[in-house]
């Protein structure tokens, strides 16, 4: 699970209560310098059902309004973003690297069996496409094409959840017109009493628009963007890799040439991930 995406927006909103409940007054040369008074009972000050209507009910309208097919994908848009991270890069280049070995000494036909174990239908696709002995520069440009549709339906589902951000602000905006138009039409009618609560909603709106905007929809698109552009980033890998293969490259020389993909970071854990993996076939051959 992506728990750093969950930690960001639990202390967003913890701050935010912080903020409202308690209030801090410095005095200095004084003592105690500073004074804490906590008052729970304002989180009601910003509790307004209008305007809950007006920027949700707004906001969501709007995204669908624009984005209808995608809009009914919403859980499943969370599902991959909650998710912890999929795709691996230093994953990709072992296997890779073991299909070279494979296709080096029993040739390429070899691969169809690998091909049937993987999850990933890219990576079987890609096996699948050298193992017919397809022409290189067919391979390359199926799986390129497939490479840049699949991100650009991503960046469609990013721009939905970019464009609920906008609209947030802007249903903020128009509850607060709606507030101060109310509270000057009760002037003229001398009704001070609505006078506070037209305000309220005035300012309550832009609250709430602030919030569904910076602290819902832009996290969630940046999250997606991340995964979109991991995934790019592994079929990429891929996409060298089989490449490579076809063309007989030795495995060695491969390992090196697609950990250029990668940054510092991922080849220190794919070096950890490889000697895990030798000891593991070291001590089972022990075993044996």
């Amino acid at each position: 699970m992506n728990v750093v995406y969950l930690i960001g927006i639990v202390l967003a909103i913890v701050f935010t209560i912080f903020g409202i409940i308690v209030g801090i007054s410095i005095n200095p040369g004084q003592t105690p310098m500073f004074e804490f008074s906590f008052t729970p009972s304002s989180l009601w000050n910003f509790f307004d059902l209008s305007s809950i209507l007006i920027v949700v009910g707004g906001t969501l309208a709007v995204v669908i309004a624009c984005y209808p097919k995608l809009a009914r994908s919403f859980p499943k848009h969370i599902k991959i973003m909650l998710r912890a991270k999929a795709f691996n890069p230093a994953e990709y280049v072992e296997q890779l690297v073991e299909l070279a070995q494979i296709a080096r000494k029993n040739g390429l036909l070899a691969l169809e069996e690998k091909a049937n174990d993987q999850a990933d239908p890219f990576f079987k696709q890609a096996i699948m496409l050298i193992v017919d002995a397809n022409d290189p520069d067919r391979v390359r440009s199926i799986l390129e094409n497939d490479i840049e549709q699949t991100s650009a339906r991503h960046q469609e589902v990013v721009a939905m959840y970019e464009r609920g951000s906008n609209a947030a602000p802007a249903f903020g905006m128009i509850g607060t017109l709606i507030g101060l138009i109310n509270m000057l039409k009760s002037l003229d009618s001398a009704d001070m009493e609505s006078l506070g609560p037209n305000m309220s909603v005035a300012l309550v709106t832009t609250f709430y628009g602030s919030i569904l905007a910076h602290v819902i929809f832009n996290p969630i698109a940046a999250n997606l963007t991340a995964r979109d552009e991991e995934e790019i980033l592994c079929r990429q890998i891929i996409v060298e890799g089989i490449m490579a293969i076809q063309s007989g490259e030795n495995p060695k020389f491969l390992r090196e040439r697609l950990m250029t993909f990668m940054n510092q970071q991922q080849r220190e854990g794919s070096g950890e991930g490889e000697r895990q993996t030798k000891e593991k076939k070291g001590r089972k051959k022990g075993k044996a």
